[in-house]
């Protein structure tokens, strides 16, 4: 998790939070939730357990919170602001790396790693599924609905529904390689080869479906 300074003035009570905040991260990680204590998070992050529970409040918020940064940090570099398209000829090869990009920031050992975790916990914690889903998975559908509306308003698609075409694109992108991993374990995520494959053909299908018909 990265978290940067937004100015050498900052706060020791800031810097302090983010360094709890990456402690947990790994420990949670490592140990699961029943696993992870905050006495080892306070030790590892050289703070008193008081601090830890000054600044959460309480073990499941202070997760709720690492889901929560963990998926604001990958959605931020899923959907960073590039030039969209303005030509026909240029929508594949913008929709292809844009589906990379995606599978690329997902795929990580820590994400799939976070995902089973939050799952695991979903009938007891259903405030962490709802930080994991928010921040994931919803934030990216309306991102990519907000995309495809701009791109039909310039002719570029045929998309009478932003959001049915933001969820068919989604998991026409992300079902298989993101299932595989979540059951099969980091050994399944594919190489960057095959994920660019993948990506090539999940825009393939979707401009079948929604590319200009004048295009």
């Amino acid at each position: 998790m990265n978290v940067p300074d937004q100015a050498a003035g900052t706060t020791r009570s800031a810097r302090k939070r983010r360094e709890i905040l990456t402690a947990a991260q790994g420990v949670f990680l490592d140990r699961g939730y029943l696993g992870t204590n905050m006495d080892e998070i306070a030790a590892l992050s050289g703070a008193s357990k008081q601090t830890v529970y000054k600044h959460f409040g309480s073990k499941e918020a202070l997760f709720v919170e690492i889901v929560q940064t963990m998926t604001a940090e990958a959605g931020d570099a899923v959907h960073q602001r590039i030039p969209e398209p303005e030509r026909a000829e240029d929508l594949a090869p913008f929709l292809g790396e844009y589906a990379l990009r995606q599978l690329t920031v997902v795929l990580t050992p820590e994400l799939m790693r976070l995902r089973r975790l939050v799952i695991g916990e979903v009938g007891r914690f259903p405030d962490l599924a709802r930080a994991l889903y928010d921040g994931g998975p919803r934030r990216a559908m309306a991102a990519m609905a907000a995309l495809f509306a701009r791109l039909s308003d310039r002719g570029l698609l045929a998309v009478a529904d932003p959001d049915t075409a933001a969820a068919h694109f989604n998991w026409l992108v992300m079902s298989a390689p993101v299932n595989d991993a979540m059951l099969l374990g980091d050994d399944a995520i594919p190489d960057e080869a095959e994920l660019r494959r993948h990506a090539a053909e999940g825009v393939r299908v979707f401009l079948a479906a929604y590319g200009s018909k004048d295009g």
